[in-house]
């Protein structure tokens, strides 16, 4: 509290130091301003050095101590930047290794359904190579009870193999005719 409080007085004696109009506080404007314009003016001759504009006027130990305020600045320049560039880099590298975990967990499944559909084409071909059956047989072995019967096959020239329990008779020219593809998603059903 007494810290705000001092601060108080401290403000307040100067903004009543600024609002009088002394003779003395005029000669202080004057003098500080005075003071500021030349410490203005030599930064401006500073930030020209800085930037390599004349330096003819420099002596050489001024041109040893601006060399050396340069070289500092660029050690930090330097340093700065290269900090920034690790940071990046190593952030780039966690990138990359998430990504790669992800790539290969895709990978993986790639796979996975590749095999998946190599198993599908493979039983689809057993199946048509296989002699037709009959629809009120049940499957044959436990890898087809996935898949649906086949239809029915067109037998020219004899009886309907639904006739005569599943043994068709067929005429001397076997024109059985075998369905080319397999329709599992419902096509042609009733």
């Amino acid at each position: 509290m007494e810290k705000i409080l001092e601060r108080y007085e401290r403000y307040s004696y100067a903004e009543r130091r600024l609002t009088s109009n002394d003779p003395d506080s005029q000669v202080n404007w004057t003098f500080d301003f005075a003071k500021l314009k030349a410490k203005l003016e030599l930064l401006h001759r500073n930030h020209r050095h800085y930037l390599g504009q004349e330096l003819d006027s420099l002596n050489v130990k001024e041109l040893q101590s601006l060399e050396q305020q340069l070289d500092t600045a660029l050690k930090n320049v330097r340093s700065k930047k290269n900090q920034l560039m690790h940071e990046s880099i190593s952030e780039l590298q966690k990138k990359e290794r998430a990504m790669q975990v992800h790539n290969n967990m895709l990978s993986k499944k790639i796979k996975e359904k590749g095999k998946n559909m190599a198993q599908v084409q493979q039983l689809q071909w057993q199946e048509q190579q296989s002699p037709p059956r009959n629809h009120q047989e049940g499957p044959s072995d436990a890898s087809n009870f996935l898949l649906p019967p086949p239809p029915p096959s067109l037998n020219m020239g004899g009886a309907y193999q639904g006739e005569l329990g599943g043994e068709g008779r067929r005429n001397d020219l076997d024109l059985t005719l075998e369905p080319i593809y397999s329709c599992h998603m419902g096509c042609f059903t009733n």
